[in-house]
């Protein structure tokens, strides 16, 4: 799956932002879809997942209630909703895409084989 993530940009903390990642491919459906982000200095890290059309969904504790993941099959297309962004959440946002994943390595970046380019979110004070 060749995955184009979207949407990124600036905001001042407490507004809001959507991203968006474009998936080519017939088996999209199959695949659990994720978002993570790496900020500067730091590891990549878990943001959301959701699994197959349908699934369940999966947060960072950290973002719990304030983002939404979600997906459309008939797209291609899987959406990060980030509502009262803080500035804790500036980082680069990566899409990414992975088969077979069991949900206790859900939020393990290497269950995901196919990765986006990224997109920057720069949340200011």
């Amino acid at each position: 799956v060749q995955l184009q993530a979207y949407g990124g940009g600036l905001v001042q903390a407490g507004g809001s932002l959507r991203l968006s990642c474009a998936a080519s491919g017939r088996t999209f459906s199959s695949y659990v879809m994720g978002w993570f982000r790496q900020a500067p200095g730091n590891e990549r890290e878990f943001v959301a997942a959701i699994r197959r059309s349908g699934g369940s969904t999966n947060y960072a504790d950290s973002v719990k209630g304030r983002f939404t993941i979600s997906r459309d099959s008939a797209k291609n297309a899987v959406y990060l909703q980030m509502d009262n962004l803080k500035t804790e959440d500036t980082a680069v946002y990566y899409c990414a895409a992975g088969y077979g994943i069991i949900l206790s390595m859900i939020r393990n970046v290497r269950a995901y084989g196919d990765w986006g380019q990224g997109t920057q979110v720069t949340v200011s004070s």
